[in-house]
């Protein structure tokens, strides 16, 4: 899988900056989070799915670490900068492992086939 991004040539020198500084504060959160955690949960108030995630984490009694940014009144640029790192337009953003697996219905998914167990059960992705 290839998602497009543009090519850092494509970019003004000095426009790199800006953009590589662009909450960086919340991106390196997210980051050490995933690093130290099995699971990740990065969500936002008022938002009914990232809820519906914990409720499913919740009832296996799988551990995770949440994350909430803002409400969709607030905090959207930061959030921002999360979609733009993960490529994933949507919250939550559910990691397992050190990977991405999708938003809520992507867990429940995982969940009903049996391969987030089987994904838990593994070793941390380096």
């Amino acid at each position: 899988m290839s998602r497009s991004i543009l090519d850092e040539a494509h970019i003004h020198p000095d426009a790199r900056p800006k953009i590589s500084a662009s909450h960086a504060d919340i991106v390196r959160t997210v980051q050490a989070a995933v690093a130290a955690n099995k699971v990740v949960v990065v969500g936002m108030s008022m938002n009914p799915f990232p809820r519906k995630a914990r409720k499913l984490l919740d009832g296996l009694g799988t551990p995770y670490h949440y994350l909430e940014y803002g409400s969709y009144l607030s905090q959207w640029r930061p959030r921002t900068a999360l979609k733009m790192w993960t490529g994933w337009p949507t919250l939550p953003m559910i990691f397992v492992n050190g990977v991405l697996i999708g938003g809520a219905q992507d867990l429940e998914r995982l969940i009903g086939n049996g391969e987030f167990a089987r994904m838990l059960a593994a070793p941390v992705a380096a």
